[in-house]
């Protein structure tokens, strides 16, 4: 079997563990009842090790001869449920996921036929392990939702890590419909971090076209691998980058235009830019036939005179930071055009600043670490900034507890472009952000490091370069204002995000205690701030940050979390909801009763996360709102608030589930 790179605490933690192992088996002989927390202990060390599962694989024959699976019922194998499973690795506590861990291990041992099971055929093993993980195919994007994040012990982590050592055994194959729905899920989402998605695809394309998997394929697969990898009539075969720019330079005005609309359609239809793509603009440019941009960009009437009333700086960009490396970035200009954003007032100045910024010695080291150096670092900033600034909602946080910072970067690159391109100068070039906080200035440099404790792991150039420094500045007034009396982000969203967010503030938990409070009161403002029934019909003016309480899928409380709410409407199905930014990489998860967040067929824009109005309040812990726009707090029906109390109450908000800051 292929092993993972060893790690150098690798050796002395596998001594322990077979001392373990060697200690458990012969309390078990002694006593069939003999504790096994010391030997699953070290096999959640080992979990955490690379090389770790490689050593567990080869040991789990020993483990289950020495009783780790005791009289369970994964002493029965053929009896396991796969949804049973899924909650076992995902939501259970550290004992149960480490056994379930190790039993799937044996399953994989089993199906590759390196540990004959008298419980369980290798036909039976391979079936269990393939629902298993196609009931966990968000954890092919490599992101941890926060319930997984949130975990102790390293449990969501190890669980991912798991999840990556099946499939790289196992094969994509047998997952390809799962796969194909989960890619199309994320791209639903528009996110500006695609480099999972393409890893995914180029599996996708690796089970349709390898002739050794018999694999059969859909429509929405093949979409997806002929976005990448062969979007145009003369790039249908994938000959490759050098090949196809040859082509180009063969073809005349006809083919050229028919090719550049090709690129159009197969952008918009899945939301990716190939490689391909940027090679043709970049040859579009070589060769001065600019008149062809806007046919490859697909732009409409909004983007054509954002494009030719700013032509110099859009032809900058691309010559600066669009080539097969950060194709993406086409799709983020197409974007960029067609949201107006240059008629926003110092964006373009900004621009031109951003495209002659030279970052800090410290700065190119991060980039080039995280993207590599086919390019210089800049451009991959370049482009960072140019998709950032097409799909603000694409931001997320990573595998990082950076939801305030990820906001920030959403709601500026939404409201304040120019805003957003300065502070990044100030990160990129003098590694320093400054910013006040009730009059006094608070700079980056100096402050200690906030949740984030080294570079931020799965995320974009932008965030890549920001996150650190706003992480420190909000940890740095969270320090300010954490002994007083209320919620303190009170008065740090406002200073943090900008002028827009409201004044009034509603918290439903006491600060102190964590008890919850008013709660009638606090729906009914939230309803007679937002709902349109009961506000006067005002619109959502500004994104209004926000906190809500996450939950699981069976309904208990997770932790904090912040999103941003966009907009409360009617959707198509004539229900009122709330449209809201989730800054955690998914925004499609099961909260449980029934509440599952919408990214699509509920009259979402691309980014969005919708639920019904009750649903949301009834996670909705901190509001902002205008106490100026307040409606009738009298006015929302008793029926509905005592609904969304109901579901509140028997959720997060139930008196064993209360937990302070």
């Amino acid at each position: 079997m292929e092993r993972q790179d060893p790690d150098p605490a690798l050796k002395p933690a596998l001594m322990q563990f077979d001392m373990a192992l060697a200690e458990f088996a012969r309390a078990r002989r002694a006593d069939p009842k003999a504790s096994s927390l010391g030997v699953l202990e070290r096999s959640r060390l080992l979990m955490t090790l690379p090389g770790g599962f490689d050593a567990l694989y080869r040991r789990v024959r020993s483990l289950e001869s020495a009783g780790i699976f005791g009289t369970s019922d994964w002493a029965r194998p053929a009896l396991l449920q796969p949804a049973l499973a899924k909650h076992s690795l995902r939501a259970a506590g550290a004992v149960t996921t480490i056994v379930e861990a190790l039993s799937e291990l044996r399953m994989l041992a089993v199906t590759r036929g390196d540990y004959f099971h008298p419980g369980i055929s290798a036909e039976q093993a391979r079936h269990f392990l393939t629902q298993v993980m196609a009931l966990n195919l968000d954890l092919l994007s490599g992101q941890l939702t926060e319930a997984d994040r949130e975990r102790p012990k390293q449990l969501g982590t190890i669980v991912l890590e798991l999840y990556r050592y099946l499939v790289s055994h196992l094969g994509y194959e047998s997952l390809l419909d799962s796969l194909v729905a989960e890619v199309w899920r994320l791209l639903d989402q528009g996110p500006v971090q695609v480099d999972s998605i393409c890893e995914m695809t180029g599996q996708i394309a690796k089970c349709l076209y390898d002739p050794e998997m018999k694999t059969r394929g859909s429509s929405d697969a093949t979409r997806l691998v002929r976005a990448l990898f062969a979007p145009t009539p003369a790039s249908a075969e994938d000959p490759g980058l050098a090949v196809y720019e040859q082509r180009l330079k063969d073809m005349d005005d006809l083919a050229l235009s028919s090719e550049a609309s090709s690129f159009a359609r197969s952008m918009f239809d899945t939301g990716l830019a190939s490689p391909y793509h940027a090679v043709m603009l970049r040859f579009l440019r070589d060769t001065g036939q600019d008149e062809l941009i806007p046919n490859i960009l697909g732009l409409t009437m909004t983007g054509l005179d954002d494009l030719y009333c700013y032509t110099e700086l859009v032809h900058a960009l691309i010559d600066e930071a669009i080539y097969p490396e950060t194709c993406q970035a086409v799709y983020g200009l197409t974007m960029m055009l067609e949201r107006g954003s240059l008629f926003t007032p110092s964006v373009a100045q900004a621009l031109w600043r951003q495209i002659k910024l030279q970052p800090s010695a410290e700065t190119n080291q991060a980039l080039a670490e995280t993207f590599g150096d086919a390019r210089p670092p800049r451009v991959f900033l370049l482009a960072g900034v140019i998709n950032l600034l097409g799909q603000p909602l694409g931001v997320g946080q990573g595998n990082n507890p950076t939801c305030q910072s990820a906001i920030g970067l959403s709601m500026w690159a939404s409201n304040e472009a120019d805003y957003l391109l300065q502070v990044l100068a100030w990160a990129a070039r003098d590694n320093e952000v400054l910013s006040r906080f009730e009059g006094q200035e608070v700079s980056s440099r100096d402050l200690e490091p906030g949740l984030v404790k080294g570079t931020p792991v799965d995320v974009d150039p932008v965030s890549l370069v920001l996150i650190p420094h706003l992480d420190r500045l909000y940890g740095e007034m969270w320090r300010r204002c954490e002994n007083r009396d209320e919620d303190a982000h009170r008065w740090i969203n406002p200073e943090f995000y900008g002028w827009w967010v409201s004044h009034g503030f509603r918290a439903v938990t006491d600060v102190k205690t964590g008890e919850v409070r008013d709660y009638e009161g606090f729906i009914r403002h939230f309803y007679a701030s937002y709902h349109p029934f009961y506000n006067g019909n005002i619109p959502v003016i500004h994104a209004q940050p926000a906190g809500i309480a996450v939950t699981d899928s069976a309904a208990r409380f997770v932790g904090r979390h912040a999103i941003n709410i966009l907009r409360v409407a009617l959707s198509p199905k004539n229900e009122m909801r709330v449209y809201f930014f989730n800054p955690n990489n998914d925004s499609g998860q099961n909260w449980g009763q029934g509440i599952t967040c919408s990214t699509h067929g509920n009259g979402e824009f691309r980014g969005e996360a919708s639920l019904p109005i009750a649903e949301f309040t009834s996670r909705l812990y901190a509001f902002h709102f205008d106490p100026l726009e307040l409606g009738d707090l009298s006015a929302i029906p008793e029926k509905e608030v005592a609904r969304v109390m109901d579901l509140g109450y028997t959720s997060w908000a139930a008196p064993t589930d209360r937990s302070p800051d």
